[in-house]
């Protein structure tokens, strides 16, 4: 298992339906649980997405400037499944962008020289309610009609980037050797899975079979009422 694709695929065989992903925002109460079946669903969706309809290409660079949420993940997989480097440094040049509300006011200037993907962070991933600036494409309305399964034209190997200085057979194997949970086991963290510190608790629940409980805006009580309510056996940090 030296690439995402192999892992998700290894997951998939062994128990698809077990729970992989489960977000909560206790901010607005949303709650949202994606299988291993949905999340792999998701991530075919937008893998066609990137390809399909913005030409992105083996190699190429995808910027991901989401906040702690369980659409993080989610283009982690894509962009690893078609072969892009995920690069967020300052000063990097991405060849796709993708961002939620937040991140409208910086990468809006640079829709027309490179794609700009806009996620409203509503539940479900629906739509924004306002119009977007010229030339952002919205997430919640372009990924419906994409297929719920992804084959790469020229798939990625180990020897891939995924990060900068970090190829994807490095990343798995270090997803393998972790030690934030035991196999099976389920991970509580409110770090955001799509930021260099937080990527750890999305790829070793996922390569060792366990699973996320993703928490943001949580009080410390409410931490510990979901930790218990949600069984999880390990914590981050």
């Amino acid at each position: 298992m030296q690439t995402f694709s192999e892992v998700l695929t290894r997951q998939l065989r062994s128990d698809a339906g077990r729970p992989f992903v489960t977000f909560y925002d206790d901010a607005t109460g949303e709650r949202v649980e994606l299988s291993v079946t949905t999340y792999a669903n998701w991530v075919a969706k937008v893998s066609s997405l990137l390809v399909e309809e913005y030409d992105l290409e083996r190699g190429q660079t995808l910027c991901v400037d989401l906040p702690a949420h369980w659409l993080g993940p989610v283009f982690l997989g894509a962009a690893w499944s078609v072969g892009l480097v995920v690069d967020d440094s300052e000063g990097s040049a991405p060849d796709a962008v993708v961002c939620g509300p937040d991140g409208l006011e910086r990468w809006a200037p640079l829709a027309d020289d490179v794609p700009v993907l806009a996620c409203s962070l509503l539940p479900l991933g629906v739509r924004f309610a306002d119009p977007l600036p010229a030339g952002v494409h919205d997430v919640g309305v372009e990924v419906w009609s994409q297929p719920d399964a992804f084959a790469a034209y020229d798939p990625p190997g180990p020897d891939d980037l995924a990060l900068p200085g970090t190829t994807q057979g490095d990343l798995w194997r270090a997803a393998a050797a972790g030690s934030l949970l035991t196999d099976g086991g389920r991970l509580l963290s409110e770090a955001n899975p799509a930021s260099p510190p937080g990527i750890a608790t999305f790829t070793e629940p996922l390569v060792r079979g366990g699973s996320l409980v993703l928490v943001t805006h949580a009080g410390p009580g409410r931490l510990e009422a979901t930790a218990v309510a949600e069984r999880v056996t390990a914590r981050f940090p």
